[in-house]
């Protein structure tokens, strides 16, 4: 199956505009529940249409339900005729290619149950390789649909397993998105950005997410994961996101202006991507404060690395914030062991207290030392006994 030929099956637009209806900002809900409902029209899902109206309290029109119901039937009953000839008189692979079709109709019309139990049974009927492995994606795509991280896990872990055996090299790099797309969602940002990174110049898995999307996560996962250098070396001087930054809004003014000092952009760039990206995506919305709040220590401790003290009103000027702020949120995060520094408030200054590595390496050693003497001292009374 070449990448064109991907199915997008199940429909990840459908699942984004099903989470803008549920969590997304209000003034997303109308647009998405109109192309929720088109799609649905469209592609005659009955089963999805009865869960969707009784998730948004919706009135089910019965009519139009029952019109989509018997054009389920109508095509299932055309693909059991389909494998029953494939069966009877054609072979493996006619009767694979039919299992599988008849997967993806449940898939389509949004039948959880049915469609992972078809595709169960269409891999288990197929003997090639890179047939098989386009299952699994079928499975990890509707494990996202639904926001089920256990269906999603399960087979990435058998699509790497397979890839190992022999997996060709377009759905090697497509196992490197899918797997990125599921450890943002599990807030793995370090884990994604090397998979995303490493996907750049090869993607295709349009099917999942569009490339502007794609290079939005792999951006956002980098910032925060990398170090400084990597973050010029591997993301702002790629070819691949130069060609798209400009396009999405705000994204640029983030990722140039935290590796260029530019303090206060940087906040402001980073709120507008909060708005305008990480509150209307799937995969970054239950991570949005999370994302802000690391991303505002990271801030903060790469300015506070240049000096051995600064101002108040110095640091709140760099951020565009006022003293308040600054004082408060400083506060929050020197309390919980985030950043390295005082605030001497009688001053107005803040001073930094690097930690030293060697003596932290020393401390480490000595606990460890502790630790492996008492494991042997236990040892010895046991061996005494």
């Amino acid at each position: 199956m070449s990448s064109e030929e991907v199915p997008k099956i199940p429909s990840i637009e459908l699942s984004q505009n099903r989470f803008l209806l549920t969590s997304g900002p209000k003034e997303t809900h109308a647009e998405a529940q109109e192309a929720i409902l088109k799609k649905i029209k469209e592609d005659h899902m009955a089963p999805f249409y009865e869960l969707i109206c009784e998730e948004q309290g919706w009135p089910v029109d019965a009519a139009l339900l029952e019109s989509m119901k018997k054009e389920n039937e109508e095509a299932l009953k055309k693909l059991d005729e389909r494998l029953k000839d494939a069966e009877e008189n054609l072979g493996e692979t006619e009767i694979s290619d039919t299992l599988l079709a008849r997967a993806e109709h449940f898939a389509k019309i949004g039948d959880k149950e049915k469609s992972l139990t078809a595709y169960r049974v269409a891999f288990e009927k197929t003997v090639a390789l890179g047939t098989r492995l386009d299952i699994l994606f079928a499975n990890i795509r509707t494990g996202f649909f639904y926001r089920d991280n256990d269906v999603v896990s399960r087979n990435i872990e058998k699509a790497r397993s397979m890839i190992e055996e022999g997996g060709d090299w377009d759905r090697r790099n497509r196992l490197k998105v899918y797997e990125g797309a599921y450890l943002m969602t599990i807030r793995n940002f370090k884990g994604a950005a090397d998979l995303f990174i490493a996907t750049l110049s090869t993607f295709t898995s349009t099917e999942l997410m569009e490339y502007k999307e794609f290079v939005t996560y792999a951006v956002l996962s980098s910032v925060l994961a990398l170090k400084r250098v990597d973050i010029k070396n591997k993301v702002i001087d790629s070819p691949e996101v130069l060609e798209v930054l400009h396009e999405i809004p705000h994204l640029e003014d983030y990722l140039r202006s935290l590796y260029a000092g530019d303090y206060s952009k940087f906040f402001v760039s980073l709120a507008a991507l909060e708005t305008s990206a990480m509150k209307r995506s799937w995969v970054l919305f239950p991570h949005y404060r999370y994302y802000v709040r690391e991303m505002r220590i990271r801030g903060y401790a790469q300015l506070l690395e240049s000096y051995r003290s600064l101002t108040m009103q110095s640091m709140a000027h760099s951020f565009g914030v006022s003293e308040e702020f600054i004082d408060r949120d400083l506060s929050k995060f020197i309390s919980a062991g985030r950043l390295n520094c005082v605030i001497d408030k009688v001053n107005g200054i803040v001073e930094t207290n690097r930690p030293d590595a060697k003596n932290a390496q020393y401390q480490q050693a000595i606990k460890q030392g502790d630790i492996l003497l008492n494991r042997v001292q236990k040892l010895s009374r046991v061996i005494n006994v």
